[in-house]
């Protein structure tokens, strides 16, 4: 039993090393990235207005697109080292999806509920979500509703998307998890049939949905994805408050 005990604990050891090194890695990667970042803005400005507006605005999407993956990668390493500065305080989370809503022209219902959360990080959680909907609602409204039950919060967001296949559900919450058929430039992201049509990770860049999850758990909480009766999903955050 001494020996098992041992083996079971330098085997404990090693993951939480890889895990640490994963860790390192994903920060040092994003700092780096800061660097031809700032070159590629910088050549883009001194381009001029010589150049074609198309390919100067196509330059202008691949660095925002490369400024989310920063940020994301960032955010993400902070959650799962647990070194993200969080500030707990109450937040009103039927009218912080109201604020969010609004740039999605989403539909908001449901009743005031309060938890002792990060404003920011739950700001980005909706956010996340938002994205997600608006790709794939097909001009369809969006729908999000907050409610409160045991001590806990429940936001609900909801689209007429095409779907996500059952056995793709859990997935979709892993760090950089395409659905096959998926294109690399975040215009197809999420397929669910091959096609290039079905929910997904709604910020093109694979980490949108995984940080929604970060940031639930760091509130007491989870997310869970579900098909919605008459067509597209449903996703189902419950938040109990913020882990001190």
């Amino acid at each position: 039993m001494a020996e098992l005990a041992k083996r079971f604990n330098l085997a404990a050891q090693h993951i939480e090393q890889l895990a640490g090194s994963q860790r390192t890695m994903l920060a040092n990667v994003s700092h780096e990235l800061r660097s031809p970042r700032a070159r590629m803005r910088m050549a883009t400005e001194l381009l001029g207005a010589d150049e074609r507006p198309d390919l100067k605005a196509r330059r202008a999407r691949d660095i925002a697109e490369l400024d989310a993956l920063i940020d994301e990668l960032l955010l993400a390493g902070r959650l799962d080292g647990g070194a993200a500065a969080m500030t707990p305080e109450p937040v009103d989370l039927l009218s912080l999806a109201a604020e969010e809503s609004a740039g999605f022209g989403a539909e908001v219902s449901g009743v005031a509920v309060t938890i002792v959360g990060d404003v920011r990080t739950l700001r980005r959680l909706l956010r996340n979500l938002l994205q997600n909907a608006s790709r794939y609602a097909g001009g369809m409204p969006i729908e999000v509703t907050v409610a409160g039950s045991d001590g806990a919060a429940t936001v609900t967001v909801a689209d007429r998307g095409p779907g996500v296949p059952l056995a793709e559900q859990e997935r979709i919450f892993e760090p950089f998890y395409r659905l096959r058929g998926t294109r690399e430039n975040g215009d197809g992201d999420g397929d669910g049939d091959g096609d290039g049509d079905g929910d997904g990770d709604g910020d093109g860049v694979g980490l949108g949905l995984a940080l929604v999850r970060q940031i639930a758990r760091r509130h007491a909480g989870d997310v869970t994805c579900n098909a919605r009766a008459g067509g597209g999903s449903e996703f189902r955050v419950v938040l109990a408050g913020l882990l001190r």
